[in-house]
């Protein structure tokens, strides 16, 4: 477990040093944050701050994951099995989200950004080339762990669908959830530590080193996001932590216990899908407006509740972790 500590420790360093003179560019070229009108009116404030943050820890991870590759490939064995397809499932999607918070400021429909099918588009071709890599290639990736079932449950070619759907559902869960200073970076560190724990009982030293890498560059992200935030991660962030998450918890097996150790990931998702399925029920039988919530994402409905965002960050925190706890336990009742 030390390769995987050092390296989170070290990739803290990294971005935390390259984490100011990165918001002085932003600033610099006008790379902020606009801030949609329907939102609560305190978040009217944070109009200007810089967005595309998720390069603050993006970069380091790439840097140091690729360095180790490279370690591999000269015969230096330092984490063991390779970590490519990590590699490429962040970089493609921390491009993808950069690209639509570019165009969300510079291109012509400012603050809409990348449309819907284009971006869903690009995800679903990414999901599609990661989960056929775990499936068709080594170490053939076609089974999953069932929490009470002390052997691996083989589910053949359903694994395709699941892994698709899997991936992108979880870039899109962070990305709903990036919405409160440091309440995404927060909960993706938990969840990615809880994974590195599962994956370090396994056996999986090179994953659990890629995880803790992602958790230490976080911290980092972190220091600069809590509240006020200087920084936003963006969708150059969200987009590429959420698809990461979901190739890891394929990659150890225990796939099944996402929704478990990403629980706030997906109550924020639920919230938006049963906001959208009321408004349209109750327009269509009952011939009004009624939503189940104040607004969403689900943490803006706490908020118009009276909770001060921090109050909301910090409970969500707790949940958080609690959830993260439970994850590993069911993990190890798994065997």
């Amino acid at each position: 477990m030390e390769s995987p500590l050092v390296l989170g420790t070290l990739s803290f360093f990294i971005a935390v040093i390259w984490g100011q003179p990165l918001i002085a560019l932003l600033r610099h070229h006008r790379i902020g944050k606009q801030v949609r009108m329907e939102g609560p009116d305190s978040h009217q404030e944070k109009t200007g701050t810089p967005t595309m943050g998720g390069l603050l820890f993006v970069v380091p991870v790439l840097l140091i994951t690729g360095a180790l590759n490279l370690a591999n490939l000269l015969g230096f064995t330092l984490i063991g099995k390779s970590t490519l397809l990590l590699f490429f499932c962040l970089a493609a999607h921390a491009t993808l989200g950069a690209v639509d918070d570019w165009l969300g400021l510079r291109g012509r429909g400012k603050g809409k950004g990348m449309s819907a099918r284009m971006k869903s588009g690009f995800q679903f071709v990414f999901a599609a080339i990661i989960v056929g890599i775990l499936y068709f290639g080594p170490p053939d990736l076609y089974y999953v762990g069932v929490p009470g079932i002390t052997q691996w449950v083989p589910i053949g070619w359903l694994f395709i669908p699941a892994g698709i759907f899997i991936i992108i559902g979880f870039s899109n869960a962070v990305n709903l959830t990036d919405g409160l200073d440091s309440l995404a970076g927060s909960i993706s560190s938990i969840s990615f530590a809880s994974y590195g724990l599962i994956a370090h009982m396994q056996g999986q030293t090179y994953l659990a080193a890629f995880c803790f890498t992602v958790v230490g560059a976080l911290f980092a992200f972190l220091w600069f996001n809590a509240h006020p935030a200087q920084i936003f991660m963006g969708d150059t962030g969200s987009l590429a932590l959420g698809a990461t998450l979901a190739l890891v918890a394929l990659m150890t097996g225990q796939w099944l216990l996402l929704p478990v150790v990403g629980f706030v990931f997906v109550a924020e998702t639920v919230s938006v899908l049963l906001q959208v399925a009321s408004a349209k029920f109750s327009r269509r039988y009952l011939g009004r407006d009624i939503r189940m919530f104040k607004m969403t994402p689900i943490h803006h409905h706490f908020e118009l509740m009276g909770w001060s965002e921090t109050q909301v960050k910090e409970r969500f925190w707790i949940v958080g972790v609690l959830s993260g706890m439970l994850g590993v336990a069911l993990a190890l009742w798994n065997g």
